[in-house]
């Protein structure tokens, strides 16, 4: 059975493909702050992200702020920055700053970092 050239649907990936698509991932960190500790903030940033196919972790600070580094593609990360700014509904978010992360990390799942 012959593949029409530019079909591949029915191929597993090459290393090349699987090094290509994680090209297209951004990574960025993000410091969280308001009241974002003891409201669950944490366990509903890991769903977020596992909902949207996101990798990274999430950690809380001594200072009282959140961190997160978070990996995916654009459209993706739209959605999980949307979900930081408010939150679970117990949690108050003032203010986030967003950087770009080294695009050397590479992250599988999203976790909790203690």
């Amino acid at each position: 059975m012959s593949i029409p050239p530019g079909d591949r649907s029915n191929q597993p990936l090459a290393s090349f493909d699987i090094f290509f698509y994680n090209r297209n991932m951004k990574t960025f960190h993000y410091l969280i702050s308001g009241r974002v500790q003891g409201v669950a903030f944490r366990h509903y940033t890991v769903r977020e992200a596992e909902k949207l196919g996101i990798s990274g972790t999430v950690k809380n600070l001594p200072d009282g702020n959140v961190e997160v580094f978070a990996q995916g593609d654009d459209a993706s990360m739209t959605q999980f920055e949307a979900f930081l700014h408010t939150g679970p509904r117990s949690a108050r978010v003032d203010k986030i700053v967003k950087e770009m992360a080294d695009e050397q990390m590479e992250f599988q799942g999203f976790d909790i970092s203690w």
